[in-house]
């Protein structure tokens, strides 16, 4: 399935949605058309673990497309907003981990040339998060070298503390895309969450893919471009640190419960790798996106405050 937050007009208050053909489903309402009772939340629903995904399935099954009034609308009528609006915690972002990065970053970034014995965590606040066509703000007093990187975001569905790696895929609720924006030059004594943290570095959606649809998430190309040129392109198979391992690692000494989500790191081609180096400004158009999830499209827009 493939989940939504959305909003049907600008008045109306965010609720989640599940996408059938080219129509958004509202869960709770569904549900309750059926004599059933699921959330009006993704939070919610990722709370009531596999018997929540279980009645929603059922539901869909029954309804079978022919959806009762009030129940449904046209996904072109609504707004899309970041799957999860509101993380409870911080993002957990993955640094340096496919090897095509670590040497780029190496080279322009002053990182090591070595790779990574362990994974490399860092976090973004949940006030990064922006949905689908948000604007990525540009403030040219705190940044000069805004830059992009396409990432697979994993969300947790249960909670994972020290697990072990074989079992790390059973803790997944879904799949979907987030960019992890980055200020390059505010790394600061080598801390990255003001580079990586600052509002709106974390465009995000536009849907979570349950995880029954994508068994392996090893698999999965990925790309970004901006305006219209291609930038990163790859696969989650050349992943240093694969989804398990990262889920394994993150476990032994952090509780993961339901809702967290892991930025999984991005492959070559950033600004900062490039010869010679591209930064985000204002005017340009950021599009990332993974294949079997979806695609997202952010403009960049001044937010440099006025004198």
């Amino acid at each position: 399935m493939k989940l939504v937050t959305y909003r049907a007009s600008v008045e109306a208050a965010a609720r989640l949605g599940v996408l059938d053909g080219d129509l958004v489903v509202d869960v709770e309402r569904l549900a309750a058309s059926q004599g059933e009772s699921l959330p009006a939340t993704m939070l919610g629903l990722i709370d009531l673990g596999r018997p929540g995904l279980e009645t929603l399935r059922a539901c869909l099954d029954a309804a079978q497309g022919r959806h009762k009034p009030g129940t449904a609308t046209a996904l072109a009528n609504v707004r899309l907003l970041a799957p999860i609006p509101r993380p409870r915690k911080n993002i957990f972002g993955i640094g340096l981990n496919y090897v095509e990065h670590v040497a780029e970053s190496a080279a322009s970034l002053d990182t090591s040339k070595d790779l990574p014995k362990q994974p490399v965590v860092f976090s973004k606040p949940p006030t990064t998060v922006i949905g689908p066509g948000d604007a990525i703000e540009h403030d040219v007093r705190i940044t000069k070298q805004l830059d992009w990187e396409v990432e697979l975001a994993v969300i947790i569905g249960t909670t994972a503390r020290r697990i072990r790696r074989e079992q790390a895929l059973e803790h997944v609720f879904g799949y979907s895309v987030m960019i992890d924006v980055s200020a390059r030059d505010n790394r600061r004594a080598g801390q990255w969450i003001f580079s990586k943290g600052m509002d709106s570095y974390a465009p995000f959606g536009p849907v979570i893919v349950t995880a029954d649809e994508i068994p392996d998430p090893q698999v999965l190309d990925l790309w970004l471009t901006v305006n219209g040129v291609e930038k990163q392109r790859s696969n989650t198979r050349h992943m240093l640190f694969k989804v398990d391992d990262l889920i394994a690692d993150i476990s032994t000494g952090i509780t993961l419960e339901p809702g967290d989500i892991i930025a999984s790191g991005t492959p070559e081609g950033v600004g900062a790798g490039r010869t010679p180096q591209e930064w985000l400004k204002p005017g340009d158009v950021v599009v990332a996106t993974v294949e079997g999830i979806g695609t997202i499209r952010h403009p960049v827009v001044d937010a440099t405050p006025e004198d």
